[in-house]
């Protein structure tokens, strides 16, 4: 018997044992001449074991076990999808997205996707390694965890150009500034100016000498991004030099890579960067948000997370970025939680905004908020900290600029 078609993947009504399913939430809008049951039931046949047309190897057994199923429309074009989790390997992102987001997005039957939000069990969930330090192992090594305080940072700018010599010396400046963190930008990897080995060695040793100055622990993030190979490469070499954190654009180096790196085990964190992430997230109406992907950056292992600013230069609807510092953050099975990362056009005029919105788990970043203060990075550095410091204390920056220099002129080049 030929068993086939999409007819079979539709089942509204039906409630599936979310200890048994991936359930999957879509934003679906049919193709012309197609309705919306009928671009979910394609979705949900295309995504799991099935296709256009009936089958002569199709068994029943298969079909009854293994499909998904469309569970739940509304008028609004929301649907959801359980899949049976033997369908998904354990401990492999790169598989569940050739699943879930694989065909789907090209096939006729609709004229634009998105994969919103999923859940999985917690024993599938297990399968994964998740964070090695998550936000209580960083607190540890920031030495933030009786404090409680977020974590402040900045990104080297300008973002390529500099010699290591040059970039140390910018990172210094931050560190003693009072920043806990300075890493290297998205597009900063190993460059003629610029080799990644050089850099490693200059920045570590900048870290030190600030380490000792100030008497508290920082953090550097060298990009390792690069074939996989190569990340492991450096990673091995950052870890001999005695780094305690890496970073991956976990986009462009996959979600392959990420994992790859992960099972080495090293102990360093991973600072996730997410450059490429709003060619697939920002069309809310195709595509995958970045809540989804966030989860699955969860998964493979990240300790710290870009999520977005809110009050920044990027685009993120302040609803939309605090769903995902929720998602990350909150219990789900073994998994830690992530140490959101708030970055892209911060200043220490937002950093009150910030904490409001975040609380204390979020590292707040700013690049050129930190190296663009008019008496330079020491400080901007300086800035950051004394907006921190009043935000804590609940007192306007106005006010707490009156006996700060560095706020009152952070305040003058950037409060209009």
């Amino acid at each position: 018997m030929a068993y086939g078609g999409y007819s079979d993947y539709l089942k509204l009504g039906w409630q599936p044992n979310k200890q048994t399913h991936l359930i999957a939430e879509f934003q679906i809008i049919p193709a012309k001449g197609k309705t919306l049951a009928q671009a979910a039931q394609a979705t949900a046949a295309e995504s799991s074991i099935g296709t256009w047309t009936s089958l002569s190897t199709m068994q029943g057994r298969v079909l009854k076990k293994l499909q998904a199923k469309a569970f739940f429309i509304n008028k609004s074009g929301k649907v959801k999808i359980a899949y049976p989790t033997e369908l998904f390997e354990p401990n492999n992102i790169p598989q569940i997205l050739s699943d879930i987001a694989g065909n789907i997005f090209g096939m006729k039957e609709i004229d634009a996707l998105r994969f919103e939000d999923f859940s999985i069990p917690n024993s599938y969930a297990n399968t994964f390694p998740g964070p090695k330090y998550g936000v209580e192992g960083v607190r540890k090594i920031a030495g933030t965890t009786k404090t409680r305080r977020p974590h402040l940072g900045t990104i080297v700018k300008p973002k390529v150009g500099l010699t290591p010599k040059e970039g140390a010396k910018v990172a210094y400046d931050s560190w003693v500034g009072g920043l806990d963190l300075v890493k290297d930008d998205e597009n900063l990897t190993s460059h003629p100016f610029s080799r990644f080995e050089e850099r490693l060695s200059k920045m570590l040793e900048a870290k030190d000498k600030a380490q000792e100055e100030t008497g508290s622990p920082k953090i550097y993030c060298p990009n390792i991004t690069a074939p996989a190979h190569t990340m492991l490469k450096r990673a091995e070499l950052a870890q001999d030099m005695g780094s305690n954190c890496i970073m991956i654009d976990i986009l462009t180096a996959g979600f392959s890579g990420v994992q790859f790196i992960r099972h080495q085990n090293f102990k360093m964190l991973i600072h996730a960067h997410r450059a490429m992430h709003a060619a697939i997230t920002r069309n809310k109406q195709h595509g995958i948000s970045m809540l989804a992907l966030s989860k699955m950056a969860r998964m493979a292992g990240c300790d710290q997370l870009h999520i977005g600013a809110i009050f920044g230069k990027m685009e993120g609807e302040k609803k939309e970025v605090l769903q995902i510092h929720d998602a990350i953050n909150k219990k789900w099975a073994n998994l830690k939680p992530v140490f959101s990362v708030a970055s892209g056009g911060l200043s220490p005029l937002q950093v009150p905004d910030v904490m409001r919105a975040f609380g204390n788990d979020v590292i707040i970043q700013a690049g050129g908020g930190v190296h663009g203060h008019p008496q330079g990075t020491v400080a901007g550095a300086k800035a950051m900290c004394q907006a921190a410091e009043a935000a804590k204390k609940k007192i306007s920056l106005k006010e707490y600029a009156k006996t700060r220099q560095e706020l009152s002129e952070a305040i003058k080049k950037w409060g209009k």
